[in-house]
């Protein structure tokens, strides 16, 4: 289990982070950053971190039928950052009448969940296209309990991006980070969510109560081995089975093998 860091050692890692994403675009001969913010911890912590680089930073609200509150938080930190870093820019792309479009058309395979993650996906092609029209890269948000533990994300909608700066940090090392560089604190208290339902519901919510604290410490016990006793079976025995469920987003896609040899 990783040690608790310390605001210094956060401040550093920050500062580290940043340094390996200017490093990459610089290596690859990209011209900007973009990233789309929700209002949430993960995404207002690397827009930040892209920011701090340097780089022209493409920082982008896309609400879809979004709760006010949660669309508030990201305009609230998009203030913050403009105000903070030159080069940044804000912009709103309201992604409504796109989706209202998408679902009209698709009606004859109406299903919740699915349309949920289209939600997910237009962003990702919105974010790729501004990318596409500035030099630039989409920049990820997911974490390592995320992105490699439960696999809570949409493929090819919030898990379609270029690098994933924090995807080695688990919950509460992006709290201890965010924390560090100044992150708006009604975004570090808001409940975790994804921002693509209309009726709110939380991370909690859709990981059967799971807070992200005790999913880290489920992923550390599954991680090290370990043998849970009392009140950690039941915590491991749900992380596994969320996992499970999500485990074909995070292997590689399968492909058949012919038994041609070159």
């Amino acid at each position: 289990m990783r040690k608790l860091l310390t605001s210094l050692e956060s401040e550093q890692l920050a500062q580290d982070i940043s340094n390996w994403i200017k490093e990459y675009a610089h290596k690859n001969s990209i011209k900007s950053l973009v990233i789309g913010i929700s209002g949430g911890i993960d995404s207002s912590l690397v827009s930040t971190l892209c920011a701090m680089t340097g780089l022209p930073t493409y920082v982008l609200t896309m609400p879809i039928k979004q709760k006010k509150d949660q669309h508030d938080l990201s305009l609230v930190h998009a203030e913050w950052l403009s105000s903070k870093f030159t080069n940044v820019e804000h912009q709103i792309i309201d992604l409504d009448n796109v989706y209202d479009m998408f679902n009209k058309t698709l009606q004859g395979f109406d299903n919740e969940h699915a349309f949920a993650n289209s939600k997910s996906r237009l962003r990702m092609v919105t974010l790729y296209q501004v990318a596409g029209a500035s030099n630039g890269i989409v920049v990820g948000t997911g974490n390592k309990v995320e992105d490699f533990g439960v696999g809570f994300y949409t493929k090819y909608g919030d898990g379609g991006v270029d690098i994933s700066p924090i995807a080695d940090l688990v919950k509460s090392e992006v709290y201890a980070l965010s924390w560090a560089i100044g992150i708006d604190r009604k975004i570090i208290d808001a409940p975790p969510t994804d921002g693509l339902w209309e009726d709110g519901r939380t991370d909690e919510d859709q990981m059967q109560g799971l807070t992200y604290g005790q999913l880290e410490r489920a992923m550390d016990l599954v991680n090290l081995n370990a043998i849970p006793t009392g009140e950690d079976v039941k915590l491991v025995d749900t992380y596994s089975s969320i996992r499970k469920n999500n485990l074909h987003k995070m292997d590689a896609i399968p492909i058949f093998k012919t038994d041609k040899t070159q």
